[in-house]
């Protein structure tokens, strides 16, 4: 599947949107612009030179953003926005939290149970949280609790939090901030995440970057085709945070 250039990436997210009408926004160079119409051509958005903006037939935002987190023209759609961590990719994410043997682990999107089986795998012991009961089914040989992470009273009960959160409507922010009230002092988080992450402009984006930075964490770009064996190619980062 074709990847977006990054800076068209970047044009999409500063466009100004209104409806189903997209306006594109500063000063862009033939190459850049032809790149972004085509983008929002394959999106369904067709220019309207009486409007002077490409128009959709619904709300162009839900159009533009699985694009910008995804990073691709088009993708199978995805229940509440997760793409299932490949095995490989699960090992990577609790090498990466240094989980031990004996620590408690939290995985707060465990979908069908790749980094919580990583983790068990370490020697941790591991508690599982998942909104979708049909993929909860996967996961009844872990402490489960069914139901929206996000609404969950915050505990500081893990030495450990390794997710890979739903990006849709950058919920992949929510989660992680969320899920960083769980961790015990000297406790750490590691999460894949959309890559947009590194680039969006927005307030929500600005404000995680800052919270990331301001606890010593890193934001590491993972390789395209890291989600190749899960059949997409979405643009993916690995953030770790330490409390």
């Amino acid at each position: 599947m074709p990847q977006i250039a990054e800076n068209v990436l970047k044009v999409l997210d500063a466009a100004v949107v209104e409806g189903s009408r997209v306006f594109l926004t500063g000063q862009l160079d033939r190459k850049l612009y032809t790149e972004t119409d085509k983008v929002l051509q394959a999106a369904g958005g067709k220019w309207n030179r009486s409007a002077k903006a490409h128009v959709f037939e619904g709300d162009a935002n839900d159009a533009l953003e699985p694009i910008i987190l995804t990073g691709e023209y088009s993708r199978t759609k995805q229940d509440f926005g997760q793409f299932d961590t490949p095995s490989e990719l699960a090992e990577t994410v609790v090498d990466l939290a240094d989980v031990q043997a004996g620590m408690s682990v939290l995985e707060p999107s465990a979908g069908i149970g790749r980094i919580a089986a990583a983790a068990r795998q370490a020697g941790a012991h591991v508690t599982c949280w998942e909104i979708d009961a049909k993929r909860a089914e996967k996961l009844t040989d872990y402490p489960l609790n069914i139901g929206d992470f996000l609404a969950a009273e915050p505990i500081k009960a893990f030495d450990r939090v390794v997710m890979n959160p739903p990006f849709a409507k950058q919920h992949d922010i929510r989660h992680v901030m969320h899920a960083f009230k769980f961790l015990q002092p000297g406790g750490r988080l590691v999460a894949i995440m959309s890559a947009s992450v590194t680039f969006r402009d927005n307030k929500l984006t600005a404000e995680f970057r800052e919270f990331v930075a301001a606890n010593g964490g890193t934001i590491k770009r993972l390789p395209e085709g890291s989600f190749k064996s899960s059949g997409t190619d979405v643009n993916t980062c690995i953030v770790s945070i330490d409390a």
